[in-house]
């Protein structure tokens, strides 16, 4: 019997399994499709299904570099223990290398082969989901790259290399010397993941997020009862406090906070002997914005101490 597209889709949704494990099951057995959830259970395939409406806010960042360009990932898990398994370090660096050869979008990345293997990502995840036994996600996923320059990366509270609980990349694009190029980039990379800025530069920033703050600022100054003028400047000032605090180049920069960050730049170019621009930037947090169950101890004990 031939197996349609539309058969593998209904199984794969029926047991959560990947889609090539979902093609191979319904060859395996003619198309019968209670046949093939079957052969599915029985391979362990289908455990990703029951997994798969647990929280997943654990896991690992993963960051692969190349020349000129680097990948970031987010691979979940629901427990900080699983992000100690090696297996599943391993997995997540293998996915942020497959991730290199992509635009950096989640859907690419799924699709995207792993190395040494005739699976994608996607089935990759599901296969570990089945073996290890937690719900597994890549959540998020992004490249930068730099031509010429050199993309910068760190990964803080570092697990392995490469692997950590933050991971910025920061792109700079310039014709200087790239190893004092990756040198500076990386102080970048560590400050951006300590001082958290929204922009590279002003004109990066939000417009209703610049628009917001200044509507702020000048409620607060007609508080005072001062005149226009004066709670014009008093606006101005409150805003370019806003941008020293939330701009990348306006920020302190946190190796050297007598100098901003676009001071520190202008030495860096000296250093590497051409003029430096940074092109872009990106951090993952891990769980950032995932809602994560909370955990009612007094309940779970008083439960416990009643079933007794």
């Amino acid at each position: 019997m031939a197996v349609t597209a539309q058969m593998v889709k209904e199984l794969r949704d029926k047991t959560g399994a990947g889609m090539m494990d979902c093609k191979t099951a319904l060859k395996e057995t003619d198309g019968d499709m209670e046949a093939a959830v079957d052969w599915l259970r029985a391979k362990g395939l289908s455990k990703a299904a029951k997994k798969a409406d647990r929280v997943a806010a654990e896991g690992l960042i993963g960051i692969a570099e190349a020349d000129g360009k680097a990948a970031l990932v987010e691979v979940n898990s629901e427990t900080d223990f699983v992000a100690r398994n090696e297996r599943f370090q391993s997995l997540v660096l293998e996915i942020a290398k497959a991730a290199l050869a992509t635009d950096g979008s989640v859907d690419a990345v799924k699709a995207a082969s792993m190395a040494g293997s005739d699976k994608n990502v996607e089935t990759a995840l599901t296969d570990a989901v089945a073996t290890i036994g937690e719900n597994m996600i890549l959540r998020r996923s992004a490249m930068l790259s730099a031509e010429p320059g050199v993309v910068a990366s760190y990964a803080h509270a570092s697990a392995a290399p490469g692997l950590g609980k933050i991971g910025v990349l920061v792109a700079l694009q310039s014709n200087g010397d790239k190893a004092k190029l990756a040198a500076f980039g990386r102080q970048v990379a560590m400050h951006i993941a300590a001082a958290n800025p929204l922009s590279v530069d002003v004109d990066g920033l939000d417009a209703e997020t610049v628009q917001r703050e200044r509507a702020v600022f000048a409620e607060q100054a007609r508080e005072s009862g001062k005149p226009a003028n004066i709670i014009e400047k008093m606006v101005d000032g409150r805003m370019r406090k806003f941008y020293e605090e939330s701009v990348l180049l306006k920020q302190a920069f946190v190796i050297d906070p007598d100098h901003s960050v676009e001071a520190a730049m202008a030495e860096a170019e000296k250093d590497a002997g051409a003029a430096i621009a940074i092109t872009g930037f990106v951090c993952f947090r891990l769980g950032e914005g995932v809602e994560r169950e909370e955990e009612d101890f007094a309940a779970e004990v008083a439960a416990a101490a009643g079933g007794r």
